[in-house]
């Protein structure tokens, strides 16, 4: 029988925190707090409303130890200056594990959340998609078996809110792909195509990004040669696939001694 978790979520009455607390909730674990920033419009709400739940009476709070004091798992897709201040405290107030959707995190910020995973255990990706994450095994895959006459290219679409590019998940198969190589993506990237002298070097990975409306997500990862072009691309088309995912990988982690783990240890891809 699947042992019941207190959860509490981050930025708890965003887009994504709601679809965290009502997964929460349908996959039978109890949401023990919530927080959001000073001054968030939503402070003082109840946690279960938002979420379009019954109400839970528990409030939206901005004490990030009061929202974390009753959790064994803390989901958090906010910011990355969030993330780490969360990081920083949360070993102390008994957590035991973090989920991190949060991206466009800097060298620097992935070696302290690094750190941090010596005391927690932390499952961190780019996307909590199934569907993602057996894409980027896919990737990886092809790009091992085909040359680097092979160009790689990854194109993404989100919503016109979305602040980092390319998102966390494009930077999540380019990964991939460079490993596929045996190399490491900062050595492959390539610098955006723009000006006049803006050709494609041969063996990097390159990357476009585009922002409009409400798309949820949407990636593809082309290889192509001077002869055929094999197109990989996934479509997410429920924010809510996101959350699921998360929750798994909670359930999961708990269970975990500290360290520092992505969905494929989650899912043993």
């Amino acid at each position: 029988m699947k042992k019941q978790l207190n959860i509490a979520v981050a930025g708890c009455a965003g887009r994504m925190g709601r679809q965290l607390v009502s997964a929460a909730h349908a996959a039978g674990h109890g949401v023990s707090g919530g927080s959001e920033a000073p001054g968030a419009p939503d402070l003082g709400q109840d946690i279960g409303r938002l979420a379009g739940l019954d109400p839970s009476g528990l409030l939206v709070t901005d004490k990030l130890a009061l929202a974390a004091r009753d959790a064994a798992a803390w989901m958090d897709f906010t910011v990355p200056a969030a993330t780490l201040k969360a990081l920083s405290v949360l070993p102390d107030l008994g957590v035991r594990a973090v989920i991190i959707g949060t991206t466009g995190f800097t060298a620097a910020e992935e070696q302290d959340i690094a750190a941090a995973a010596g005391r927690l255990a932390i499952v961190k990706a780019g996307n909590f998609s199934l569907g993602v994450n057996l894409l980027e095994a896919l990737v990886r895959q092809a790009a091992s078996r085909l040359g680097e006459d092979w160009d790689i290219e990854i194109a993404e679409t989100h919503h016109r809110h979305k602040v980092d590019a390319p998102s966390g998940t494009a930077l999540m198969l380019g990964q991939a792909a460079a490993q596929g190589r045996q190399r490491s993506l900062d050595e492959l990237r390539a610098a955006p195509y723009d000006g006049p002298d803006a050709k494609r070097v041969p063996g990097q990975i390159g990357f476009s990004a585009r922002r409009t409306g409400g798309v949820i997500g949407e990636h593809e990862v082309t290889l192509g040669s001077e002869m055929e072009v094999i197109s990989l691309r996934h479509t997410a088309l429920d924010r809510a696939v996101f959350a699921h995912g998360a929750i798994k990988a909670a359930e999961w982690a708990v269970e975990q001694s500290p360290g520092l783990y992505d969905m494929s240890d989650v899912l043993g891809i």
